[in-house]
């Protein structure tokens, strides 16, 4: 089954924010492929995040964020960006930060 796949406008905004197009070109790739069984890709996400999933793109250092919505057959990804622990810059950070302020829909 092919799911449709949504980017939401703050996750493109993201993306648009890689400096390197190889790099974004592989963030585009990895997105395109959760077209394909999204729902077993990536890991689910735990804490603020769950409901979400995650999975690696451009080598591994960037992250995407999505959710699906089996009933609508949808795939939105809601963040895109770098994997960095500890840091205020980590995707998953500003995931929980755009999730509590309640501009990461649910």
């Amino acid at each position: 089954m092919t799911w449709q796949v949504v980017v939401t406008p703050k996750a493109l905004e993201m993306i648009q924010g890689i400096s390197d197009r190889r790099i974004r070109r592989q963030v585009s790739e990895a997105i395109s492929a959760l077209s394909e069984d999204p729902d077993i890709k990536g890991k689910a996400l735990i804490g603020e995040l769950t409901g979400f999933r995650g999975i690696r793109a451009a080598g591994k250092r960037y992250r995407v964020i999505y959710r699906v919505e089996k009933v609508k057959v949808l795939v939105v990804v809601v963040a895109v960006g770098l994997r960095k622990e500890g840091s205020r810059k980590d995707v998953y950070s500003l995931a929980s930060k755009l999730f509590r302020q309640r501009l990461l829909s649910e």
